[in-house]
């Protein structure tokens, strides 16, 4: 795919975000891939992958999804944050992406009812969410033919994980040199699904009002800032309108505006006061979601905004360039395109033609279709059977 040089728009200007310092603004977007061990320990897959997206100096790369504690939700292969093996797996990623002059922020992740009922009755773990509402008939299938229905997570349970369960991640992630945490809060994870009223009829203080709805989202950041974390390290996603793992969107009873526009004032809220998040990144609705706007949110969020919307499917560069044109601290992320072109800056600011994607090896387990795209005007040699064989080893 061709497109046109983007030098001249704001995409390659300077930007503060937190503590750091962009060089353009572009970010690799989390893409969940399934590279990690069994034992979700990040391996030379992963260290290769970020190590090549980070060759142009400052540029910002958010990870895949990483879980926070294997309490709340399993996949398999996935990368985890929970204990010091993972945390010294990924200071070796991020220790090659400082290396290269580049940013890393680590999202956090939690799965509730999208986890896996199966992997987590293996660990004698319980399938838990705000409600014991499934996301899909198959998942409640495979719940109740392993033995492991969903059940409400209890008050105990949310208290555990607000005040230990995120903050040893947080704590893990930054020994492990993450200079930023994005709190995962979209797509119908767990946090979602407490601020969505399809996934949430809770009575008690986390359902119901939008205040209660979006309190264990709050309180997370509360607590964290006051055990000293600086805001500035953390960062949030959220999906206000995407229909996606049961999340309803604009079908939802409480409009997404009302819903989003609450938790997004308080963290101005809080950014008024000094603790200002160094990002809010907002999935945009793109055409194949429906028609919905989430300009609401940078009316009220005054910081930098990471705006994820589908660019690489709508092949839409000339709404990019209004998108980061419109103000002086938006952020574009990629996440297809850069799957596929390590060099995406470079390509993107000189106009080079760009390599297309091959979704069937998103969620594979093999290094083909991870680290077999090359460099651009590069070759790069490889035999196909073996890099399926090749599943990467843990590094640590």
């Amino acid at each position: 795919m061709t497109i046109p040089s983007l030098s001249q728009s704001n995409l390659f200007k300077p930007l503060q975000v937190g503590n750091v310092t962009l060089n353009q603004r572009i970010a690799h977007l989390p893409t969940t891939r399934f590279r990690a061990s069994s034992e979700h320990i990040p391996t030379d897959l992963l260290l290769k992958y970020y190590t090549d997206r980070s060759i142009t100096p400052g540029t910002l790369l958010i990870t895949e999804a990483t879980l926070a504690s294997e309490k709340v939700g399993l996949y398999a292969n996935v990368p985890g944050i929970w204990n010091e093996q993972q945390a010294q797996a990924w200071k070796k990623v991020n220790d090659s992406i400082h290396e290269a002059g580049s940013f890393v922020s680590l999202q956090l992740w939690a799965l509730g009812r999208a986890g896996n009922p199966k992997l987590l009755k293996e660990k004698g773990l319980d399938f838990v969410a705000p409600s014991p509402i499934y996301h899909t008939p198959e998942s409640q299938t495979q719940a109740e033919e392993v033995g492991n229905p969903i059940r409400e997570i209890t008050l105990d349970e949310i208290h555990d994980l607000i005040y230990n369960q995120y903050p040893n991640a947080i704590k893990n992630a930054i020994a492990a040199g993450f200079d930023i945490i994005e709190f995962h809060s979209a797509n119908g994870y767990l946090l979602e699904q407490f601020i969505d009223p399809s996934s949430n009829h809770r009575t008690d203080k986390y359902g119901g009002s939008i205040e209660n709805r979006t309190r264990i989202v709050l309180e997370i950041i509360d607590n964290l800032i006051e055990q000293g974390i600086d805001a500035k390290k953390l960062a949030i996603r959220l999906s206000p309108f995407r229909n996606v793992r049961g999340h309803l969107g604009e079908k939802e009873s409480v409009h997404p505006i009302a819903t989003y526009g609450y938790l997004v004032s308080e963290l101005q809220q809080r950014a008024n006061k000094g603790h200002a998040l160094s990002y809010i990144s907002v999935i945009e609705n793109a055409a194949e979601y429906g028609i919905a706007t989430t300009d609401f949110i940078s009316q009220i969020w005054k910081g930098p905004i990471v705006r994820a919307a589908a660019y690489s499917l709508a092949n839409d560069f000339s709404q990019l360039v209004k998108d980061v044109d419109v103000d002086d601290r938006t952020i574009i992320g990629f996440g297809r395109y850069f799957i596929s072109n390590p060099d995406l800056v470079d390509r993107l600011k000189h106009g080079y033609e760009l390599t297309p994607f091959e979704a069937p090896n998103f969620y594979t387990n093999s290094n083909l279709g991870y680290n077999t795209y090359p460099f651009y005007n590069k070759t790069l040699e490889y035999d196909e059977e073996t890099e399926k064989a090749h599943s990467g080893k843990p590094l640590a």
